[in-house]
């Protein structure tokens, strides 16, 4: 695996989870957001990627390993972001129907709760991203005929300008 890559995926997958956290926070595009988030961001993440040339020839299995480290990443990052905003939208407008967070502050296990269920749907977000990676990458592969070989001595995976 390249450092590099595995940073600039870290990178933008975790700026994805900020800005689909903050989108998730509006009622009406939330369901379409955090779909987005759970099932297929990965896949736009590696289109954006290979589109300006960010990342070389990869193969099937790398594809599926990019695309679970995304889901986990943004999942993460989405959150950090989303949970204190809705727990405190909650508080502020009782009404408010995705406050359900607020439920979690009530005592200490139920705040160890909230983190082992975001732990588990980041593991779910990794799984469903995964696949998402793995077919971004066997319809790159499908697309321009190019498989990446074993001998990672013959492939470049980024060019020094």
């Amino acid at each position: 695996m390249n450092l590099l890559i595995l940073k600039q995926l870290a990178i933008l997958s975790a700026f994805a989870g900020v800005i689909l956290g903050l989108v998730t926070i509006v009622p009406y595009i939330s369901f379409i957001s955090f779909m987005v988030l759970i099932l297929c961001l990965s896949a736009f993440i590696l289109a954006y990627l290979k589109q300006n040339d960010l990342i070389g020839i990869f193969n099937i299995r790398e594809g599926c390993i990019y695309g679970a480290i995304i889901g986990f990443v943004s999942f993460i990052a989405f959150s950090v972001v989303y949970t204190p905003i809705s727990m405190l939208l909650g508080w502020i407008f009782p009404t408010y129907t995705q406050g359900f967070m607020r439920f979690f502050l009530n005592s200490f296990g139920s705040l160890v709760v909230m983190f082992f269920l975001i732990i588990f749907m980041a593991g779910i977000s990794a799984l469903f991203n995964g696949f998402a990676g793995l077919v971004t990458a066997w319809v790159y592969e499908l697309i321009t005929g190019i498989k990446k070989e074993n001998d990672q001595n013959n492939s470049i995976d980024f060019e020094i300008k």
